[in-house]
């Protein structure tokens, strides 16, 4: 009898220990924007006015991982219970899927420092950052009303046909992870993105997106709550840029 038990308290520690990584990931978040830490990882500083960039970018990795932990994370529970469960390592599931976000923080910080040589060299730019804040916004906005969003989405909220995949092809843990994250970058890229622009840890930007995505994922009208998301973004890229050019 001592091995089943035994068996039943890891279960019950291996079933706690994501949600404790999630609210150690929004304590981190808040601290750092209640004592003003925060600024010191967002991209703007680290690249304008930070360290060398074999410094600055493990430090913008450092804040990106909280921010992908807590946010990416509670989305995709019931597929990571649901896979580690039927196939094996939630350790392998978990280190591919964070490693698809990973990428694409380091794409997005890449393509920031490009585009701050840009505004850099470019005056008018500079003199209009409601431009590319508002572009951002519409791109977002834009991703959610299109077939690729929905397509993504769809593929994110079924874990059944993945845990299928694995048992009838014989895939492992981090392939599935890898095809997990892959379905969810392409869902929540642009949602993503949008958290990039607003740097680490702003908790209202952060609260405000990731139950768009849980619902997204989770809810029983996900697919149909995007669309309206997106609406509503492209509303809010509209006000900016005409509250922009009205300032101009």
């Amino acid at each position: 009898m001592a091995a089943p038990a035994l068996s039943g308290v890891r279960e019950a520690r291996a079933s706690l220990t994501l949600p404790a990584v999630i609210a150690a990931a929004w304590v981190l978040s808040i601290v750092a924007e209640l004592t003003g830490t925060a600024i010191l990882l967002h991209h703007h500083t680290l690249i304008e006015n930070g360290p060398p960039l074999w410094i600055g970018v493990p430090f913008f990795l450092v804040g990106w991982q909280v921010m992908v932990a807590a946010m990416m994370l509670p989305p995709s529970l019931p597929t990571i219970r649901l896979v580690s469960g039927a196939i094996g390592s939630r350790t392998a599931f978990l280190g591919t899927f964070a490693l698809v976000w990973t990428a694409f923080g380091l794409f997005a910080f890449g393509g920031d420092f490009v585009l701050h040589h840009i505004v850099d060299a470019t005056p008018w730019l500079a003199a209009r950052p409601w431009l590319i804040e508002g572009g951002v916004v519409a791109l977002a906005g834009a991703y959610q009303l299109s077939p690729f969003k929905q397509r993504a989405l769809d593929d994110c909220r079924h874990p059944t046909d993945l845990v299928a995949i694995g048992t009838t092809k014989g895939r492992g843990s981090a392939e599935l992870g890898l095809h997990h994250g892959l379905a969810c970058l392409g869902s929540s890229w642009a949602l993503m993105l949008l958290m990039f622009a607003e740097g680490f840890a702003n908790v209202g930007w952060m609260a405000a997106l990731t139950g768009v995505m849980v619902y997204e994922t989770t809810g029983r009208h996900g697919q149909l709550v995007a669309p309206l998301v997106g609406l509503a973004l492209l509303g809010l890229s509209s006000a900016i840029l005409l509250s922009g050019m009205g300032a101009t």
